[in-house]
């Protein structure tokens, strides 16, 4: 799926070419932002990590060595960097608020415009979400999601069991 343009705009872009760069972004942008928005459940902390994953993009785009497609190589570095600012936020945080409250009151029905689904992941737990987004939506395996820190391959399974679960009961609820 990714073009030779593409191909081209990565190589030049790696190279310092702002133009080239710029297509990229365009190009991945709203890919980039709805697989951060799932993953944090929360639109202020989404924009900031976006703007981090592209501006880290840019220093390390040299370090990109093709041996991936472009797009799984940036989705993976975006959902690092995001998972990286959420537990460095959850230190500083404390978490007096549920995360059922803090999903409703984030993405409350009238203010934003968003899908029944998006909705509903939104309020899974954390570590829950962030495996089904990972494991359902990206397609990581469960041994690759298990890579990252503070997560087993069983629990990543078990989570994503949770998740799948959950979400269909919800939908029969119709909530």
């Amino acid at each position: 799926m990714q073009s030779e343009t593409a191909c081209e705009d990565v190589r030049l872009a790696a190279q310092g070419d702002v133009e080239a760069f710029q297509r990229l972004y365009h190009l991945y942008i709203r890919q980039v932002y709805g697989l951060v928005l799932r993953l944090c459940a929360d639109r202020t902390l989404a924009d900031d990590v976006v703007q981090e994953v592209f501006v880290q993009l840019w220093q390390k785009l040299s370090s990109f060595r093709g041996e991936a497609k472009f797009s799984s190589w940036l989705y993976r570095v975006a959902t690092n960097i995001c998972l990286t600012e959420m537990r460095k936020r959850n230190r500083w945080f404390s978490r007096f608020l549920s995360q059922e409250h803090k999903a409703h009151e984030e993405f409350d029905e009238g203010e934003m415009d968003i899908h029944q689904l998006d909705r509903l992941i939104f309020k899974l737990p954390e570590q829950t979400r962030q495996v089904f987004v990972l494991h359902a939506l990206q397609g990581e395996s469960h041994q690759q999601i298990a890579n990252w820190p503070g997560i087993a391959v069983g629990t990543s399974k078990a989570q994503f069991h949770r998740a799948r679960k959950k979400l269909e009961e919800s939908l029969q609820d119709g909530k």
